[in-house]
């Protein structure tokens, strides 16, 4: 029986599990997505200034788009700046490295496939683990901040009613709320304090973040700031669309998932039988294998099998 496609799948999910067990080693549990904890207020209360702060925050937002020059960084960059990694660039890239040697020894010790095989399916393996990651990271980041806006709108909905400026009702926000929005805050509210315009602050927040709802806020409170009016008003309309704008999300994101599936399954469905054919007779594609014509099919199949699964992506990517 030949084990070598399980023993490729498994080295990629152990690489993946050594990618997320680095990062909570490195930098500590306290800063997972699922922490509770606001990170601005618990560097603050270490004893960091609040400039400090600021300054270690917005070098940690930036640092991966300023370093999309670098080769085979530049598809990570954008993802990695949504999921605040806080691995530096050069600290992933040489993670991939890393990585790609320990698939190679696996490869090598688990495996009897070609030195060139090996060493291209070591650098896909940890390039891959990589990408993987840090998507789920950055999907998972994006889908907390859209959930937290709508109640955040409302709370400074609430502190303007009540008579506080809007800079202490973002203030607010960024202490009340939990992260990743509140620490998101927090440095708007910082930079107005040392000076600089809140709807350029919000602005750059939301082009960092790409987040068509915080777009929406930058655009009523520059607005607002140029053309006066009730900013209460304005933003409790717009907390509104908000929540209608996400529960449609979520009813597409569940009318679409069908056809998501469908395509995942029928591109997977012909991998997974090649997997358990090979399984129970390793020797069935032995008649054909020299044939000329095997590999140029094989190559056919699988760009057939891409095409199939980036035309059900763009048919399902309904932007609401």
């Amino acid at each position: 029986m030949n084990a070598e496609p399980i023993i490729y799948g498994l080295i990629f999910v152990g690489v993946l599990a050594l990618v997320e067990g680095v990062y909570l080693v490195a930098f500590g549990k306290s800063i997972s997505l699922n922490s509770r904890v606001n990170r601005r207020l618990e560097m603050l209360d270490k004893g960091a200034g609040r400039e400090q702060v600021l300054e270690q925050l917005r070098k940690e937002m930036q640092q991966h788009m300023k370093s999309t020059e670098i080769p085979l960084y530049s598809m990570l960059a954008e993802k990695a700046q949504k999921a605040a990694i806080e691995f530096t660039p050069r600290q992933l890239i040489m993670l991939m490295i890393g990585l790609a040697v320990v698939a190679f020894v696996g490869l090598t010790v688990a495996t009897k496939t070609e030195i060139v095989i090996r060493s291209l399916l070591s650098v896909a393996i940890g390039v891959g683990a990589i990408y993987m990651w840090i998507s789920h990271k950055a999907k998972k980041r994006i889908g907390m901040l859209e959930e937290q806006l709508p109640d955040a709108v409302e709370l400074m909905v609430r502190s303007l009613r009540v008579g506080h400026p809007f800079v202490s009702a973002i203030q607010i926000v960024a202490k009340e709320v939990q992260d990743p929005l509140a620490t998101e805050f927090g440095m708007i509210a910082d930079e107005s304090a040392y000076g600089r315009d809140i709807g350029e602050a919000l602005k750059e927040m939301a082009e960092r973040l790409d987040m068509q709802d915080l777009r929406f806020l930058a655009v009523a409170v520059t607005i607002q700031q140029q053309s006066g009016g009730n900013l209460a008003e304005i933003l409790a309309g717009l907390a509104k669309v908000i929540r209608a704008r996400f529960r449609l999300f979520r009813r597409v994101k569940a009318i679409t998932a069908e056809a998501q599936w469908s395509g995942k399954f029928l591109s997977g469905f012909p991998l997974m039988a090649l997997v358990a054919i090979q399984i129970q007779d390793p020797n069935y594609y032995d008649d054909v294998m020299d044939h000329p014509y095997f590999m140029p099919a094989c190559v056919v199949v699988a760009v057939l099998l891409t095409i199939n699964l980036i035309v059900m992506r763009w048919l399902t990517d309904i932007k609401v």
